[in-house]
């Protein structure tokens, strides 16, 4: 049986009006322990392109150019088992984020864009009864093998 997989905090605050949701951490990114860890993970690419920032190369740094633009990050998936993988195919007893307290911490934001069909599938299911809109973003992930220039037309409308 593998091992609990336990996902991070969210990347979040007051002034955040936007919310960013994956699934739940691949394998490189929970060594780092940061979000999109994996080198060839466009997540970070995107980001720096659709806000007009350098790209940087410390974690710190993405995560405030996140911050200075009101968009936050988190999972749908708290907790899992998946073997020493990064396949959402492979996710097996997840258990979901609390997203009830996390809009009433939160109450700034007001739109959930979803990066791939995991995450949308999954936050459809189990939090259809929270009345906030949710959007699909193609997923950023290596797996999807679309090139970044189409990835980064769809995810222009994240700062919309």
């Amino acid at each position: 049986m593998q091992d609990i997989i336990v996902g991070f905090p969210p990347i979040v605050n007051k002034k955040s009006k936007v919310l960013v949701l994956g699934s739940m951490p691949g394998v490189r990114s929970l060594e780092l322990s940061q979000y999109y860890g994996h080198s060839q993970n466009h997540f970070w690419k995107i980001i720096a392109k659709i806000t007009k920032t350098d790209f940087a190369d410390s974690y710190e740094e993405r995560v405030k150019v996140l911050q200075k633009n009101r968009v936050a990050l988190w999972d749908v998936i708290h907790s899992c088992r998946r073997p020493k993988t990064s396949s959402d195919s492979m996710i097996r007893n997840a258990r979901m984020n609390d997203f009830e307290a996390y809009f009433n911490d939160y109450p700034n934001i007001k739109k959930v864009f979803c990066n791939g069909k995991t995450s949308l599938t999954l936050f459809k299911k189990h939090f259809s009864h929270i009345n906030m809109p949710v959007e699909y973003l193609p997923s950023t992930s290596p797996a999807f093998a679309k090139p970044l220039a189409w990835k980064l037309k769809q995810w222009r409308k994240l700062l919309d």
